[in-house]
């Protein structure tokens, strides 16, 4: 599959990650009596990340995050000459979808952009939290979503599941840290809906770039370290044997 393929089929899958799980929180978290509130909204990520698994999977290897493609790259499953391709149309897919989700939002009367499902620390942090609990949650939540990742897809994993457990992986990251950042784990996710806030959500998305991708650097360098397998040694004969 050529390289220009693979990256639109990485447009369209960040951009179906943005719309939906974006989409879920800015739409439906709230609307009244029957939003779906922060299970809602981490159920809704998981599931743009597991359909597109198996819409796009076997086409691009389905990363849709920048993060992601950085990960792999450091655990060796993916070239490097490829990385900035990747990244490009995955930023420009949440771009694209943020602002076909500002179409639709703008729709309602009365709208008013307010956060717009944008990622913050300090006072711009659902929770308040502070911009060292922020990072902290960001390359954690990141490193262990990589790890799943990189477990789930490994060769000896059960085969046909990995769509399922990183589903399930990045719902229950959301559940951890929509109340610390809105949760990012992925700088694309990140981009879109911050240039349509603008300032102080551009101000602060250095660290939605910065902390998923150290996050995603050390899985990629933990768990090969972890996973190796270890070549069985065999016995040799001596002289006298």
């Amino acid at each position: 599959m050529s390289l220009s393929r693979r990256a639109i089929a990485e447009f369209l899958g960040t951009f179906w990650l943005v719309l939906g799980g974006c989409g879920s929180a800015v739409l439906a978290a709230a609307f009244p009596n029957v939003g779906i509130g922060l299970l809602g909204v981490s159920f809704a990520f998981g599931l743009t990340v597991l359909t597109m698994a198996y819409a796009i999977g076997h086409i691009s290897g389905c990363h849709l995050n920048p993060a992601v493609t950085v990960g792999l790259c450091t655990a060796k499953r993916f070239p490097a000459g490829e990385v900035l391709p990747y990244i490009v149309a995955q930023v420009i897919g949440a771009i694209v979808a943020a602002g076909v989700l500002f179409v639709i939002a703008s729709g309602k009367p009365g709208f008013e952009l307010g956060g717009f499902a944008s990622n913050g620390y300090g006072e711009h942090s659902p929770g308040g939290y502070s911009l060292v609990a922020c990072l902290v949650a960001e390359v954690v939540l990141t490193m262990f979503f990589l790890l799943i990742i990189l477990g789930a897809t490994d060769k000896r994993a059960a085969v046909g599941l990995a769509p399922v457990a990183i589903g399930l992986g990045l719902t229950l990251i959301h559940l951890v840290g929509i109340p610390v950042t809105n949760l990012s784990v992925n700088p694309a996710r990140s981009t879109g809906p911050a240039l349509f806030v603008g300032g102080w959500a551009v101000g602060q998305l250095w660290l939605f770039w910065v902390a998923p991708i150290v996050g995603a650097v050390l899985a990629g360098v933990l768990y090969p370290a972890v996973a190796e397998v270890e070549e069985p040694k065999v016995a040799t004969r001596t002289a006298t044997a």
